[in-house]
């Protein structure tokens, strides 16, 4: 099977052709003949005997779209008179500003934006501090805190080359949920200086979303921060993944007609990720799951590749005391979760999985199993791809979360907020519109990043962790504007 084209792969060519007729079929048939797909095409110049074109297309690969621009400028007759990625042309200068929400256009507005004026509002926040929330940026605002040590698909990659990742994730925060949010980047692997660091930063943010941290470091990392910060404090690639798993599973069972007591899980990827997966499906109430990793099953007593995150794993999962690889522990489960690596589940594997099994591979860009290798094996299948149905993507929850939990001043995020805010995913996809390749919404569903922080919001006063007395007379999750 053809590997898909995709815009991350993507180039524009601009190229000075003859004017003559089949000039240009030319340089389509190569583009074609090389695996790209022709985008926009655009006129930019021409005279009686040349014509320059603008052509965009997309490839499988970055090789294969640096072949196609070589072999187009090797055509005869053809010039090639600049080439550029259009993915690095989107990274230039950063995808984000800062901009202005008060005109400074007279004397007055600055005096009142800067000096005087700003001293009376200094002192207004020096005598409660609290008032930070009403008269600065804090209120709307997160830092996206990051060591660049667990970057997705790409690892240790540290905080300079991991910039345009939270550069990304501030783009989804403002999208889809209304939150304005800042990359920090630490160069620094030290988990007592990182808290040390976010702590002095907290000040400023009303949220810390931490990132990319690796395990077992980020568990610490966050525990520590959570106990110091009286403001919410959420490692996305932990929760934000099991809220949207929670939210899938949430209507796969209602296609299989399993109970979520009841069911069999096994979880490859004991990390980061693996671990809060587990704890939240727990608290929904999924009482057996067997967690392998290199060394296969964790059961109580392991010795061999252990940490204490693991430890936890083996004290409170795996209830038969299962050993074994992972093609010996998946007899009769009804769950995969795959949170690892690239084709590690077999057409076999699945054989022998309970019937209706559900399949939520979710490595990056390479899932555990490809969806078309497991199609005839399984009721539900899901990736963390876009260009497979049912993508399990983090962004359907992190938004959503902030925005609920900024509007009631949350001091926490409780397991509370995030079981509420999968069911709201969950609700998304309305009875009459779930099937197999659609169990969990679009990340573009116009209703996701309202419907989750209004359930959020609803979660932490239910939790204790709103601050009923400056809730905003108007939120996000009211009137949908931001």
């Amino acid at each position: 099977m053809a590997a898909s084209c995709s815009a991350s792969y993507s180039a524009t060519l601009r190229v000075k052709l003859k004017k003559r007729p089949g000039a240009f079929a030319i340089v389509a048939a190569c583009i074609g003949e090389k695996g790209g797909d022709i985008g926009e095409v655009l006129i930019v110049e021409e005279n009686r005997q040349t014509v320059v074109r603008e052509i965009t297309y997309s490839a499988p690969s970055a090789e294969c779209e640096h072949a196609i621009a070589r072999e187009v400028g090797n055509l005869p007759g053809v010039e090639l008179l600049d080439v550029y990625d259009c993915t690095f042309r989107c990274h230039e200068g950063g995808k984000i500003s800062v901009t202005n929400k008060r005109a400074l256009d007279s004397v007055d507005a600055l005096s009142m934006a800067y000096t005087p004026g700003v001293a009376r509002v200094c002192m207004a926040i020096n005598d409660n501090p609290r008032q930070a929330f009403n008269y600065t940026i804090k209120s709307n605002t997160v830092a996206i805190v990051s060591d660049g040590t667990a970057v997705l698909g790409l690892g240790d990659i540290g905080p300079e080359a991991a910039m345009p990742v939270m550069e990304g994730k501030a783009m989804l925060f403002r999208e889809f949920g209304g939150v304005e949010a800042f990359p920090i980047c630490l160069d620094t692997k030290d988990p007592d200086e990182i808290i040390a660091i976010v702590k002095a930063l907290a000040p400023t943010f009303g949220g810390i979303n931490l990132e990319d941290i690796s395990a077992p470091r980020c568990f610490v990392i966050e525990e520590k921060l959570k106990e110091m910060l009286s403001i919410p404090v959420f490692h996305d690639d932990q929760h934000g993944t099991a809220v949207v798993v929670l939210a899938a599973l949430t209507n796969a069972l209602k296609l299989t007609g399993k109970k979520i007591e009841d069911l069999k899980m096994v979880v490859v990827g004991i990390g980061a990720a693996g671990v809060a997966c587990s704890k939240l499906l727990m608290q929904a109430g999924l009482r057996n799951i067997i967690g392998c990793d290199r060394k296969g099953a964790i059961y109580k007593g392991r010795i061999d590749n252990m940490n204490f995150a693991k430890e936890w794993y083996a004290e409170n999962t795996n209830p038969e005391c299962l050993k074994g690889e992972l093609s010996d522990v998946i007899a009769g489960a009804d769950l995969f979760l795959g949170l690892s690596g690239p084709k590690i589940l077999s057409v076999d594997d699945l054989k022998k999985m309970n019937p209706k099994p559900i399949v939520f591979a979710m490595s990056n860009p390479v899932p555990e199993i490809m969806p078309e290798d497991a199609a005839p094996y399984v009721s539900v299948m899901a990736t963390g791809r876009s260009d497979y149905p049912n993508q399990i993507n983090n962004v359907l929850a992190f938004p959503g979360i902030f925005r609920g939990a900024l509007d009631c001043r949350a001091s926490a995020i409780t397991e509370g907020m995030k079981i509420a805010a999968a069911e709201a995913i969950a609700s998304l996809v309305l009875e009459n519109e779930l099937r197999p390749d659609y169990v969990i919404p679009s990340t573009f569903h116009p209703e996701v990043g309202k419907k989750v922080a209004a359930a959020v919001r609803q979660a932490a006063f239910a939790d204790g962790v709103a601050a009923k007395s400056i809730l905003p007379l108007a939120t996000f999750a009211e009137t949908g504007k931001f």
